[in-house]
């Protein structure tokens, strides 16, 4: 067909060119990850059908239906003066952390899934046979999780949990967004300070600190830390004598699958010794956090943890401390189909700041994102490196059938000592999706997929029901985001596994022109979607009244 973008891969880079479509195809160059080297990686799409046209923004002050478009471009032109300084930042232009030069533009019919199968293609033609797993990153699923953030919490300034994914297109596209960052170590705060964010909006959030990174913290201007121990707070008084302190008290997170209180977190009866403590030693504790854990069942947890912050900082205005800054910390649902939805979360905690820290009571509202940002940003390729047929110890069933049962066993590059940690930490069985689609009747097989390690802990799925697969066939997983880029497997999986970054026009002319793309269609559902690179980010922008406003008790 004219004009549909083909690619070539190569063993030191990929090459992308034209099959007779219009236009010269172009290519660029980008880090795979932090401490990558230089990967050179095929970039440059063309449009994938001939003929189609982006539909024009509308006017601000449309009033025509037309699917809602210039609704939320006038919603965004009432909050202006309402936003939060740091939230303003949308409406000032690029502030040039990201380029065109890191990622792939995708044109209008042309997705990340499309994007994906061609570099999938490319691989499995390529000779050299090095490319056994990489991500493809849709930047524009940022950008809208950004926006759906700044509607239903419009009090809340973001910081992003640097742990979560550090891989530099996300690093830089948050930057442009203005977001702040939450970094846990020393590395964090040099990756971050390396792409040009200033030291004020970096906070260094572990409450379990090296006293050499804490030295790192004060020469490299950065002063906001947390503590929630006496032997922190002594650490800080001896190295950091510039430091702000944010005192981190334990949440409720008996609905949480990530307990962290278990771990960290101030005990309410321990507070004022610490806050005393703290006034003794001339440190100035400027705030108050908290952390739910991810995947809470229990949005009214927030509203509890948010209430006994209200009680530590009056507690410390008591003892003499200003305290300006309420951290809400992380734990929001980073894809569509949660046990409790980001928007009923929003509603909860904006009862809850409304009741303890009304608008206007000079606390300024902060929260730590990982997951919410990037989990569903991301999609991995993985392809099978091995496959064995295995008999099943299932007695009886050879009397019944004939026949001796068999499973398939594959294996995969990356396991759960790397990409796939979630299988260990979050208790999840990836379930993948397949590269080919099989005809209706070949016959499934029940099959498992292994990772790289010699040992038999290394499963990343079992009991699946998959047709026949070969060596060198590819599957896909979704909502790969969070924990996985960086996390190398000491196994034999990739250390760094490659990154295409990818964004729509129309996210892209959203982050330049700093305000939300034009909606298309007729119908505006008022949910977050999966966002594809297309139109459909405009979707998120134009919600309808998300949940009701909850009590707190």
């Amino acid at each position: 067909m004219p004009g549909i973008l083909r690619w070539r891969v190569c063993s030191s880079d990929f090459q992308a060119w034209g099959s007779g479509g219009p236009g010269i195809s172009r290519q660029y160059s980008h880090s795979a990850g932090a401490s990558a080297p230089q990967l050179p990686l095929l970039f440059g799409v063309l449009h994938k059908f001939r003929g189609h046209r982006r539909p024009p923004l509308a006017a601000p002050g449309s009033g025509s239906r037309e699917g809602g478009r210039g609704l939320c471009v006038a919603y965004f032109l009432r909050r202006r003066r309402q936003l939060h300084p740091d939230h303003r930042i949308l409406l000032l232009g690029m502030a040039g952390y990201l380029s065109e030069t890191d990622f792939v533009m995708v044109e209008e019919g042309f997705s990340t899934r499309d994007l994906l199968e061609e570099l999938t293609l490319g691989a499995s033609q390529a000779t050299t046979g090095e490319v056994t797993a990489f991500f493809v990153a849709d930047l524009g699923a940022v950008v809208r999780k950004h926006f759906c953030f700044l509607k239903c919490l419009p009090r809340v300034r973001p910081f992003y949990a640097v742990k979560c994914n550090s891989s530099l297109g996300v690093l830089k596209v948050l930057a442009e967004l203005g977001l702040g960052f939450s970094c846990a170590n020393k590395a964090e705060m040099e990756l971050v300070q390396r792409i040009g964010i200033p030291a004020s909006k970096i906070i260094y959030a572990n409450p379990c600190k090296q006293i050499a990174q804490i030295k790192y913290a004060a020469k490299h201007g950065v002063r906001l830390l947390s503590f929630d121990n006496e032997m922190e707070l002594a650490k800080v008084v001896k190295s950091h004598s510039s430091a702000k302190m944010v005192l981190c008290i334990a949440a409720d997170h008996s609905h949480s699958l990530s307990r962290l209180s278990l771990k960290f977190g101030a005990l309410l009866k321990s507070c004022r010794q610490l806050l005393q403590n703290a006034k003794k030693s001339h440190v100035e504790v400027v705030g108050v956090s908290f952390h739910i854990g991810s995947g809470c069942a229990d949005p009214q947890a927030y509203a509890r943890s948010i209430s006994d912050a209200r009680l530590v900082f009056e507690m410390g205005a008591e003892l003499g401390h200003r305290m300006h800054i309420l951290d809400l910390g992380g734990g929001f649902p980073g894809v569509e189909g949660a046990k409790v939805r980001f928007e009923e979360i929003a509603s909860v905690i904006n009862s809850a700041l409304d009741l303890y820290f009304p608008e206007g009571c000079g606390v300024d509202i902060l929260a730590k994102l990982g997951r919410y940002y990037v989990t569903s940003a991301f999609t991995l390729a993985v392809s099978i490196i091995a496959k064995k047929e295995v008999l099943l110890d299932q007695p009886g069933r050879e009397e019944q059938t004939g026949s001796t049962p068999t499973a398939m066993v594959y294996h995969l590059h990356e396991g759960i000592y790397g990409i796939f940690n979630s299988v260990l930490f979050d208790d999840t069985c990836p379930t993948p999706v397949l590269q080919k689609k099989p005809s209706t009747e070949q016959p499934l097989h029940s099959s498992s997929l292994w990772g790289p390690a010699v040992e038999g802990c290394d499963c990343v799925a079992e009991s699946l029901w998959l047709p026949q697969l070969h060596v060198g066939d590819w599957l896909v997983f979704e909502n790969m985001g969070a924990y996985t880029v960086g996390m190398g497997s000491p196994f034999g999986g990739t250390q760094t596994c490659r990154i295409t970054y990818a964004m729509s026009r129309v996210a892209w002319e959203a982050l330049q022109e700093a305000l939300p793309p034009a909606q298309r269609g007729e119908d505006a559902e008022g949910v977050c979607k999966p966002l594809s690179c297309g139109w459909e980010i405009t979707d998120t922008l134009c919600m309808g009244p998300v949940f009701t406003p909850a009590s707190i008790m």
